[in-house]
């Protein structure tokens, strides 16, 4: 049997992040009920849910860079611009699946802010089951292009500081009490 191809690992890969995506987006929503509601153990249900869903989205992104970086530069970049994608600038930031789930955590924000202590636990769970995905995408994203690559979508921008931009502004959504205390779980 021949190994998997680079490519093929990526997109399925990538596949797999998008469902834990689609996953987490029905588990926030669900969240954001049981915490209007007022209905505690079903919020701890989701965000242990979310939480373990968050991990697999992590497992998912590391997985997908598992080849070398000559592949990634052969194989795997060149499908990331046109003509391979309708449009310059491309990013996983252009999914439906992340637009959807972002604005649901815009939404939460005020809820995460205000959380119950019985819930702490649990949303330290998931926040940090976000810091170890976000870091995974940092990670796979530094290994292949360097740290001071540019962005596929920003061309002023180097890429891995862009995703640490994107995952400090993406976990201050659903951690908000600790920009305020200026903590970084």
């Amino acid at each position: 049997m021949m190994p998997p191809k680079p490519i093929d690992i990526w997109q399925e890969f990538h596949w797999a992040f998008f469902l834990d995506t689609q996953g987490l987006i029905l588990c926030m929503k669900r969240l954001g009920l049981m915490l209007d509601r007022h209905n505690i153990n079903g919020a701890r249900v989701e965000l242990d849910a979310a939480a373990q869903i968050m991990t697999a989205s992590g497992a998912a992104m590391a997985l997908a860079g598992s080849f070398t970086r000559e592949s990634y530069e052969t194989q795997i970049r060149e499908t990331m611009m046109p003509p391979h994608v309708a449009s310059e600038g491309f990013s996983g930031l252009m999914s439906w699946e992340h637009g959807i789930l972002v604005n649901i955590w815009r939404g939460l924000r005020p809820k995460f802010a205000g959380l119950p202590a019985e819930l702490r636990p649990a949303h330290d769970r998931f926040v940090a089951a976000y810091k170890t995905m976000a870091d995974g995408h940092v990670n796979v994203c530094s290994r292949f292009v360097g740290e001071s690559a540019h962005s596929l979508r920003y061309d002023d921008r180097d890429a891995v500081q862009s995703l640490r931009r994107f995952g400090d502004a993406r976990r201050r959504l659903i951690a908000p009490e600790d920009r305020e205390k200026g903590a970084h779980p």
